[in-house]
């Protein structure tokens, strides 16, 4: 939507408005109040039609994030060329622009007292700059702080309702494919980053809530992730590699995937979704106590192997697979001495008794001769060693 042509139009009346004003500030009341409705109509009605457009022409199709659960062959990644988050990037690259340019042109328009932009063009020559950040409005002169409250009531009249189109988009993206929280993360993180300084304090609180949305989405996502590892810990039919392992590594490259900006949101996956599974790692090779160290290696093994080339590139990553290397080397080291034990038990449980007898006798009690014959030494030994 183009409201530039809309705004050059309402200029018309800009200077009888301050007119108005100057005599009569109350008769701005309903004035404001009747612009904020009406561009607050149209604006819905702007964005609930693009949004509608973007979910019909979308080819994104239903989810095929990798998932723990089902079939070992199962669920194998599709490519993200056509990633509902796509849809997202399109509304908010069209919508966010334009609820600025309304927020900063209603506060001229208006009358109310803020400061006006230097340096722009002639489309923005009756807009004010705002500062501050998330939450607050365009930033008001010394005798400006009671119209700053009017204009964030305006702000929000006029934009209030329109955070129900983005959310259906964000909704409809994480149903078809949950990962696509990740670039759709990103994509607000950068608004909010890049705007905060300048955007209009509505359009800030919009893009908070859409941020914690995503995160509160993805955070459902990973945590029925976790839950679907714990269930192998209930159901644990043989032993070998458990199948979540070779599952994650799908998952997380999936992931690195998604990646646009900040990988904050995904690091925390990680760090939940590693953490349960080595905690259920344990429990499942506890079941069989005689077994349990070959279940550790074995497991430990395949997780460094099928995570190589991500833990080359990811810290996250890398800092479980230094863990898996450590948890392998201890499971090795306790098992190799377990088979050196069971094969070598008498010869252990012999030198322990020898070294009981030596603390034991002195050698006084040893009959033991210069110049014996072998036959003699063998009585002695065999005498001496008696219970041994």
């Amino acid at each position: 939507p183009d409201h530039a042509d809309m705004r050059y139009k309402c200029r018309t009346y800009a200077r009888l408005l301050q007119f108005i004003k100057s005599l009569d500030k109350s008769c701005m009341i309903p004035l404001r109040k009747a612009y904020c409705h009406s561009l607050n109509l149209l604006i819905r009605r702007e964005a609930r039609e693009y949004s509608n457009e973007l979910r019909n022409s979308s080819k994104a199709s239903k989810s095929s994030t990798p998932s723990f659960e089902g079939p070992a062959g199962a669920n194998q990644p599709a490519g993200i060329a056509d990633s509902p988050a796509e849809a997202y990037s399109k509304m908010i690259t069209a919508f966010i622009p334009l609820l600025v340019d309304e927020s900063l042109f209603l506060a001229h328009f208006m009358c109310f007292e803020v400061p006006t932009s230097d340096g722009s063009d002639s489309d923005e020559d009756s807009t004010p700059k705002t500062s501050g950040s998330s939450g607050s409005s365009a930033k008001p002169s010394n005798n400006s702080s009671a119209d700053l409250g009017v204009l964030n009531e305006c702000l929000q009249e006029m934009l209030d309702g329109i955070q129900e189109d983005f959310y259906a988009i964000v909704d409809w993206a994480f149903k078809l494919d949950p990962l696509s929280c990740i670039p759709m993360h990103g994509i607000t993180d950068r608004y909010i980053a890049g705007q905060k300084t300048e955007v209009a304090g509505y359009v800030s609180v919009l893009l908070d809530d859409l941020e914690s949305r995503i995160t509160i989405l993805f955070s459902r996502f990973v945590d029925d992730a976790c839950f679907q590892v714990e269930k192998y810990e209930r159901n644990v039919k043989q032993v070998g590699v458990v199948p979540y392992i070779p599952r994650f590594s799908q998952l997380a490259a999936r992931m690195e995937q998604y990646i646009t900006g900040s990988r904050d949101l995904v690091d925390q996956a990680y760090t939940k979704i590693v953490t349960i599974m080595f905690v259920t790692l344990e429990k499942i090779a506890q079941v069989e106590p005689k077994y349990a160290d070959i279940v550790l290696l074995e497991n430990y093994a395949a997780f460094q192997h099928s995570l190589y080339d991500l833990a080359n590139v990811v810290p996250t990553l890398a800092k479980y697979y230094h863990q898996a290397s450590e948890a392998y080397e201890q499971a090795c080291s306790r098992h190799i001495n377990l088979v050196i034990y069971i094969h070598f038990e008498k010869l252990f449980q012999f030198a322990r008794k020898i070294e009981e007898q030596m603390y034991n006798m002195s050698p006084e009690e040893i009959a033991f001769q210069v110049g014996m014959s072998k036959v003699d030494f063998r009585k002695m030994l065999k005498s001496s060693l008696t219970g041994v």
